[in-house]
């Protein structure tokens, strides 16, 4: 502990034993400023003593201002809003989070670091609490429709987790008027009835303007829309072609046969895929795009790929992490090009186990582009109409299936998790306008491709972490078991009383779940109508992966080791490991190289993982609202769909094209319906009709709101 550490916190015992002692408490801060002779300059840093005693819930400040030790149990956390009025607390280093209910949130909005008390801990339920004081307000600006009055206006925010709408006066307006999208600063955060104030800083455009609603999403996560000009400058002199200067001392790869697969309209093609047998045993190439080669340490282009940390791809536009010039250009593997990669070569035998690898920097030049569908096409066309068109690449991609089979395998024989469950794509019109939803579905071709990458990264893990070297790595680590085992529980209940088979118990410990498990579980639904259901409930009861400097393993690829290594045009903790790799073949490692990367790797790890999270919240957002966009204009259409959830209020139902909505209970017109959260039922009163999770229902959209990214639905039958 450094000495002015050590001094703050003895100055903090000296504080807390004064508070603690009745002959003084309660105290204001001036009476124990004049206690401890404290200049009235230095009071301020007397109330930081006091504010770090009070956010480890030790003391408490009374209505009067008076410090006193603290009578209750007192947790600092973060509030999280909830758009019918309740909230949680979510407190660090705690599994559960406490529950806020409606009135007892203290005026605290969405994201405010807030001081909670615990009312009551029911036997079996989440802890309930009240929020005591806001510490720290989290949200400073707000993304929402202008609505004007006479002679003020307000914003109704867009995140429906911000309760109260902005009073804005005319004057900080900006100009808005009715149906502008604008950014606007809290000036104010209300409280006692009173809306928060705010001031318009942006006018991001018109409701009606095509695009202006995927741009609110852009400016309400903070998604940077432009490269500074010293990033852009920077870009323009990397090379077009690559050099003979460039290619010296690599290993010279392009006699190879190898392709690049992806989808018809990827732009930036960072991995090419290549396969050769000899005696029984694959030789499989994974070569990646040499990003580094271009994008140094410390340089401006690379400051600002460590900022966004990612590319983030939204349903009508893609914001790189890296400028064009590189993501499309130089660094893409273009068909027929010379390109730099770093390449990892492993060599299975028949079973699919690794043998041997090698990792080289090398020079490539891809034979032929793919598309997934060519692919797919190619290898299960029985007639062999589609491979005469591919001499060269059918009879590797024949191979390839074969080793992608053996990989799957393994993977599975050793437990790793697999959520087979489509996700949706958009085909949306130039102006932005979505004219199809559909599953996006995998294939043997994506298979394939996933397989082999997840090989590569498994490799390049476990090579670097035997060689005991600063590493960034992908950790997943095991869900609460406890969360896994209520999702079980409502599975093996829906199977018995439905009397669809037994149900499936889930085994292991009280506290410990096996990825292979899951598995079984995932497995055992199967081709039932509640597999793709079953599927996104387990999903959300794991913890998120997330980018760690120590390897801890991946419980959902029941791997010990895992990273990313295969796509460093969009994620920059895959650039930043293969400069790690290109240190250590180059004999650059040294101690001191070494010392540099465990100072800067935590943090890079922590960005990485940040901006990651904020650009999968940014994608959902944008599905949610081009779905709930698309359901406006078929209010009054019928569709069978299958309940996704159930709630007390009523049932989820996901449709064919993976639009979820809501079907309320006073629009399930056949019956009273009450919703058992003991046996996970919907059952009506009269009828004795029930639902269960995966049961199929007709219904018809009465309802959709864009803003609020909800669908609203009624029963048929």
């Amino acid at each position: 502990m450094r000495p002015q550490e050590e001094q703050f916190e003895r100055r903090k015992k000296v504080l807390y034993d004064m508070i603690c002692d009745k002959q003084y408490s309660p105290m204001k801060l001036k009476e124990i400023a004049i206690l401890l002779q404290v200049p009235r300059e230095n009071r301020e840093q007397l109330r930081e003593i006091l504010d770090s005693l009070i956010l480890e819930g030790k003391v408490e400040l009374t209505s009067k201002g008076k410090y006193r030790k603290a009578r209750a149990k007192f947790l600092t956390g973060t509030y999280i809003a909830n758009p019918k009025g309740f909230g949680f607390v979510e407190v660090e280093g705690r599994d559960e989070d406490i529950f806020i209910p409606e009135g007892q949130s203290g005026d605290a909005m969405h994201q405010d670091k807030v001081q909670a008390v615990i009312l009551q801990s029911p036997e079996g339920k989440r802890q309930e609490g009240s929020v005591v004081r806001i510490l720290e307000h989290g949200v400073t600006e707000v993304i929402g429709t202008y609505q004007q009055n006479r002679s003020y206006g307000f914003v109704v925010p867009d995140n429906p987790r911000i309760l109260r709408d902005i009073f804005v006066a005319q004057e900080n307006s900006r100009g808005a008027v009715d149906g502008h999208k604008v950014r606007v600063l809290l000036t104010g955060y209300g409280g006692g009835g009173k809306n928060p104030e705010g001031k318009v800083q942006e006018i991001i455009g018109h409701i009606n303007d095509p695009g202006t609603d995927i741009l609110s999403v852009v400016c309400a996560y903070g998604l940077p829309t432009e490269f500074p000009e010293k990033v852009m400058r920077q870009a323009e002199r990397v090379p077009l072609e690559t050099g003979g200067a460039d290619r010296e001392g690599r290993m010279d790869l392009r006699g190879w046969n190898m392709v690049t697969i992806d989808g018809e309209d990827a732009k930036d093609l960072d991995d090419a895929v290549s396969l050769e047998v000899k005696d029984g045993h694959y030789h499989l190439g994974v070569h990646i795009a040499d990003v580094t080669h271009y994008v140094k340490e410390g340089s401006a282009l690379d400051r600002e790929a460590l900022a966004r940390g990612t590319s983030v791809y939204l349903a009508d536009r893609v914001i790189p992490m890296l400028p064009q010039r590189l993501s499309n250009g130089i660094c893409s593997l273009n068909a027929g090009t010379d390109r730099l990669a770093v390449s990892c070569l492993m060599e299975f035998d028949g079973r699919g186990r690794l043998v041997s690898h090698q990792i080289a920097e090398t020079v490539i030049r891809v034979k032929r582009r793919m598309s997934y569908n060519e692919v797919k096409a190619i290898l299960e066309d029985e007639s062999g109409a589609q491979a005469g068109r591919y001499p060269e690449q059918a009879p590797m991609l024949a191979k390839m299936a074969e080793l992608s089979a053996l990989l799957r395998a393994a993977r599975k024989k050793r437990g790793a998790v697999d959520f087979d469950f489509p996700e949706a794509k958009l085909h949306l019109d130039e102006r932005g306008v979505p004219l199809e939803i559909c599953p996006y579905e995998r294939n043997i071709a994506t298979d394939l491709i996933e397989d082999f990458m997840l090989a590569a990264n498994e490799t390049i893990a476990e090579d670097f972490y035997w060689q005991q070297v600063p590493f960034v790595y992908r950790v997943h680590e095991p869900p609460d078991a406890e969360r896994i085992r209520n999702v079980a529980a409502m599975i093996y209940a829906g199977g018995k009383t439905r009397k669809s088979g037994a149900g499936y118990a889930l085994k292991g410990t009280s506290d410990e779940v096996h990825p292979k498990e899951i598995q079984k579980m995932l497995d055992h639904v199967k081709g039932k109508p509640e597999e793709r259901m079953v599927s996104r409930l387990m999903l959300r009861a794991m913890k998120q992966a997330a980018y760690s400097a120590q390897c801890g393993g991946h419980f959902g690829l029941a791997a010990g080791y895992y990273c990313h290594f295969t796509s460093p045009i969009r994620r920059y903790p895959d650039l930043q490991i293969h400069r790690i790799i290109k240190d250590v073949l180059h004999g650059r490692m040294t101690a001191q190289k070494s010392a540099h990367y465990e100072e800067i790797l935590p943090d890079v790890a922590k960005q990485a993982s940040v901006t990651e999270r904020r650009a999968d919240e940014a994608e959902r957002e944008t599905v949610k609202m081009k779905k709930a966009e698309y359901m406006l204009r078929h209010i009054g259409e019928e569709y069978d769909g299958v309940v996704s959830g159930l709630a007390s209020y009523g049932m989820y139902v996901e449709l064919p094209n993976t639009v979820e909505g809501l079907l309320h209970v006073t629009k399930m017109y056949d019956d009273r319906y009450i919703y058992h959260e003991e046996t996970y039922e919907m059952t009506g009163i009269d009828t004795g009709r029930t639902f269960y999770l995966g049961d199929p229902v007709r219904v018809r959209v009465i309802g959709a709101d864009k803003v609020m990214k909800t669908v609203d639905f009624e029963m048929c039958d």
